[in-house]
């Protein structure tokens, strides 16, 4: 027995020496952070818009700016458009009233010629053509949420490519990469491949009128 006593003694000194491990409760446990809290409610958002009016998944991009115009465009439940959707109004600029669609001209012909902006490019009313951008932008989320054409991304992207040269001639340009001119010049571009290449032309030169 007083042999066995300094073995006891040793054993409790390096249980004592050992590292404690902390009991961890339910209230210890993190839980998991949903990522794409902020998708998911833009996509919850945009399927409560108006025009959105099928049930096909958005894409991402489309989501947010249908969420973002929900409560700024407007629908004519009894007057349709393109692929069935609501003709849509912002500000006093209704979609029917510059529906590429129902022109004689290629969409890029239409684009040229009905969304020209003023000399010198400053002097043009912003409101304006950010209105005819939220009526275009708005039917094509409608197209895409019932999977229909989307020719109408041609003048849709002219029209945001007009929107930032006049955002840059009168002194603020966008931040957003996305936003920039030289971008969307690409953009148009590269959703016109039958168009004339005079009219690609065209677009190119007006990326570069800035002032």
């Amino acid at each position: 027995m007083r042999a066995s006593l300094p073995l006891a003694a040793a054993l409790a000194s390096t249980v004592a020496a050992l590292p404690k491990i902390p009991f961890v409760t339910s209230s210890s446990v993190i839980p998991l952070q949903n990522t794409n809290t902020a998708a998911i409610s833009a996509r919850q958002s945009a399927n409560q818009a108006c025009f959105v009016i099928g049930s096909e998944t958005l894409p991402q991009e489309t989501a947010d700016i249908a969420a973002d115009l929900a409560s700024t465009v407007t629908c004519d439940k009894s007057a349709t458009t393109i692929a069935n959707v609501p003709d849509v109004t912002s500000g006093s600029t209704t979609f029917s009233s510059i529906d590429f669609s129902q022109s004689s001209q290629t969409p890029l012909q239409f684009a040229l010629s009905k969304f020209a902006t003023a000399d010198p490019l400053a002097d043009t009313d912003l409101q304006t053509f950010q209105d005819m951008l939220n009526v275009y932008q708005a039917t094509e989320a409608g197209i895409r949420s019932v999977g229909g054409s989307l020719a109408i991304k041609v003048p849709k992207f002219f029209l945001e490519m007009q929107v930032s040269r006049i955002q840059t001639a009168q002194g603020n340009p966008p931040s957003a990469a996305g936003l920039q001119v030289d971008h969307l010049r690409d953009k148009v571009l590269k959703n016109a491949p039958k168009e004339a290449q005079n009219l690609l032309d065209q677009v190119t030169q007006l990326a570069t009128q800035l002032s």
